[in-house]
């Protein structure tokens, strides 16, 4: 794929932090990706970012959707979000780059900020949305923004549809290629890296498909249970970095190392932290049979060959975590109402078409999941770029 479109640092004059904005390619003249902050973000992490949101845009793409694709981009800030001084930074990034939030990039909440975060901050930044480029493409401006904010007020069991809608999706995919194996729900094992918005969500959907949970590994260690983790009794624990409150944990809860997911006797291994958590020093822990990435890039791609030499599939990012992206456009479009079961049923359907293509084409070709993706999207964007062009 070609270099992408825009590619800037920005340097925070009070600070010294350096954030970063890639926008990979327009469609229609609007890239599409959320904006992130860690301790450590870098501009070529936030550039494959960028391209895997192309990527999800694309895979997508489904030509009788009110929505169609957009370009694919990504937002960095390097500054650990629980810093005192990160919420001003963020409101100095977004003053930064309104220029481009105005008029081309359509960006929301992403690893360390929550969507009410950047929405407050885009407010004191002087933007009206944070997704306010995309406003000249919708056939009813007022009415989709009723509708999206209307979605976004939807609790389900004390958790935003926002948070649930890409847990569904993650969940979905897992299930499709334990189904695609013959492996029943009941009986299979599944640990998670990361607690949050992704992890949280996706640790329930499993959980009430009938799916055990013995590992959860958040910022303070790893908690586990070989008879299985009470999931609702930890998200009703967890604060708002995804953090357990040890004080729920039952009697037969062990407290391990933060590493100790990895190891963890399980079938299903769902990273749903931080970015390269997987690499080639310690991909031989893993004793998992799928590795489903709930996290942008969590496996380095010397690890996933690794991986796959030793019979691993890994189920990559840009499909299994693409849900979240949809259901924002799905909604804004007028595909989906401001309804759980609505959004759920539709991200269930998307989700397990794409990966059982996705999985089918891996076995034709010979090939990896992850291969086959690009295989699928090399497909459609020449369509995409056809029927609405683009700018490189």
């Amino acid at each position: 794929m070609a270099s992408p479109l825009l590619s800037l640092t920005w340097t925070d004059h009070i600070t010294g932090r350096q954030g970063f904005l890639v926008v990979d390619r327009l469609v229609r003249g609007v890239a599409s990706g959320g904006l992130r902050m860690r301790a450590g973000c870098t501009l070529d992490e936030v550039t494959g970012l960028a391209r895997g949101m192309t990527m999800k845009e694309a895979l997508h793409y489904d030509p009788d959707s009110r929505y169609v694709p957009l370009g694919g981009a990504k937002g960095g800030i390097d500054c650990d979000p629980r810093d005192p001084e990160a919420y001003p930074l963020l409101v100095r990034y977004l003053r930064a780059m309104r220029p481009h939030i105005e008029s081309f990039w359509t960006t929301g909440e992403d690893l360390g900020l929550s969507q009410d975060l950047v929405d407050r901050a885009a407010a004191e930044a002087g933007l009206v949305s944070s997704i306010q480029a995309v406003y000249p493409l919708l056939e009813d401006g007022a009415e989709a923004r009723r509708r999206l904010g209307d979605a976004f007020a939807v609790e389900v069991d004390g958790i935003g549809l926002d948070e649930l809608v890409g847990g569904c999706g993650v969940a979905e995919a897992a299930l499709t290629a334990l189904d695609g194996a013959g492996v029943p729900h009941a009986g299979t094992r599944v640990a998670f890296q990361g607690f949050g918005t992704m992890g949280g969500a996706t640790a329930r959907f499993l959980s009430r498909a009938g799916l055990t949970v013995v590992a959860v590994a958040d910022i303070k260690g790893t908690i586990a249970n070989p008879e299985g983790l009470d999931i609702e009794a930890l998200l009703a624990a967890r604060e708002a970095f995804g953090t357990v409150d040890r004080s729920a944990l039952r009697p037969g809860d062990r407290e391990l190392p933060g590493d100790a997911w990895l190891s963890a006797d399980t079938d299903v291994l769902v990273p749903a932290a931080v970015s390269y958590a997987i690499d080639a020093g310690n991909q031989d822990r893993i004793t998992a049979r799928w590795v489903v990435e709930a996290a942008n890039m969590p496996v380095r791609r010397e690890a996933e060959l690794l991986l796959a030499a030793r019979g691993v599939t890994v189920l990559p990012d840009v499909v299994v975590n693409s849900g979240t992206n949809a259901w924002w456009w799905w909604t804004l479009f007028g595909d989906i109402d401001a309804d759980a079961e609505e959004a759920f049923a539709h991200t269930r359907r998307s989700m397990r078409s794409l990966v059982e293509r996705m999985l089918a084409r891996a076995r034709a070709d010979g090939t990896t999941p992850r291969a086959a993706a690009h295989a699928l999207v090399a497909d459609r964007l020449p369509v995409i770029a056809e029927r609405f062009g683009w700018y490189r």
